[in-house]
């Protein structure tokens, strides 16, 4: 069923060569939106591309782009206001992470982990900002995590550097949500919880680890691509119009216990 929440929108997303954002992608354009997406990685971005378009959406996307060099950034959301004159929604879904165990002296993992995480969204936001006001208003969407909010350490060791970016996501959106209320911009953030998805097939290979994660949620399966989605639809649509500066956990109940 489509319902066209999102007809007539212009809608940057990040990350969109597989995953959770090749998901947000598909909806989107189903619910009427045009898609602007953008990945490193070429023949994924290409074959999602050819999805929305395959049912019948409309989508174009930028490849590779690293969103961890501002200028990068800067350009594909410039070319993408440039050409559709204007946009209403920014979703940065795009990560990149590295666990590491502390105090083994691990600098460069973690400050990769703060570029690909944290950095990228900052540069995507400040970018955006402007068109945005000059829009009179619209929508960031911010992807967080439940290590922003409990410890997951006996689930994934080694995700300091994970949690530290997380949590920056979250008090960043706050701080975004208060600048941009007096322009019409909206700010929210979503915090899955364990998803299967291209990012985390190899760490799910191991059955104790699926097993850890299951005997944490609630929901006792993991979670898909396809359960976030609808989560940012609603945040990028004017159902939400009257929340801004929130976070949605989307986790399976890991985080009510």
């Amino acid at each position: 069923m489509v319902s066209a929440r999102l007809q007539g929108k212009v809608a940057l997303i990040t990350g969109t060569a597989g995953g959770q954002g090749r998901a947000a992608a598909l909806l989107f354009a189903q619910e009427g939106a045009t898609v602007v997406g953008c990945d490193v990685k070429v023949e994924e971005s290409d074959e999602t591309v050819a999805l929305v378009r395959a049912a019948g959406g409309v989508m174009a996307s930028s490849h590779p782009v690293d969103l961890g060099d501002p200028d990068q950034t800067r350009a594909w959301i410039d070319d993408a206001a440039r050409e559709h004159g204007g946009f209403d929604i920014l979703y940065n879904n795009a990560a990149v992470v590295r666990f590491f165990p502390i105090g083994d002296g691990r600098h460069d993992d973690w400050h990769a982990t703060i570029r690909n995480e944290l950095h990228l969204v900052y540069y995507a936001c400040d970018a955006a900002w402007r068109h945005l006001v000059a829009r009179g208003g619209g929508v960031i969407i911010n992807t967080a995590s439940i290590a922003a909010l409990s410890a997951t350490g006996h689930l994934a060791p080694g995700g300091v550097a994970h949690a530290a970016t997380k949590g920056a996501v979250l008090a960043l959106t706050r701080e975004l949500a208060y600048e941009g209320a007096p322009h019409g911009i909206r700010a929210n953030s979503i915090s899955p919880g364990i998803i299967a998805s291209p990012a985390t097939d190899e760490a799910l290979q191991s059955p104790q680890v699926v097993k850890a994660f299951h005997d944490s949620l609630l929901i006792k399966r993991l979670g898909l691509p396809g359960d976030i989605a609808p989560a940012a639809l609603f945040l990028a649509s004017d159902d939400s119009s009257w929340i801004t500066g929130a976070n949605i956990v989307v986790d399976g109940g890991f985080a009510a216990w």
